[in-house]
């Protein structure tokens, strides 16, 4: 599965964003999706998952209640949709697919999209 994800660009604290990732080559029904982040010169972190079918999401302690993560099998995408946003949100977000249930190690996910930006500026 081919992962494309988009939305990102520059916003002031306090706006709100939504990430899509799109899915091509195959559907994403049967796989879990995770958004991760990496900010200039740090890893690559955890920030959001969900099942193959949403029904189970899980979220980093710094962005609950402020990003949800979503999904539409239908239309093949998965969404993030981050509000309150922060300066320490800023990073490349990437959207990754692996099969069976959801996880919070990048490690564990085999397909990746290209990444995009999000600048949050104070």
């Amino acid at each position: 599965v081919q992962l494309q994800a988009s939305g990102g660009g520059l916003v002031q604290a306090g706006d709100s964003l939504g990430l899509s990732c799109a899915a091509s080559g195959r559907s994403l029904s049967t796989y879990a999706m995770g958004w991760f982040r990496q900010a200039p010169g740090k890893e690559r972190d955890f920030v959001a998952a969900t099942s193959a079918t949403g029904g189970l999401t899980y979220y980093q302690d710094s962005i609950k209640g402020r990003f949800t993560i979503s999904r539409d099998n239908a239309k093949n995408t998965v969404y993030l949709q981050m509000n309150s946003l922060i300066p320490e949100d800023t990073a490349v977000y990437y959207c990754a697919a692996k099969k069976f249930g959801p996880s919070v190690r990048s490690g564990d996910y085999n397909q990746w999209g290209q990444g995009t930006l999000v600048t949050v500026s104070s």
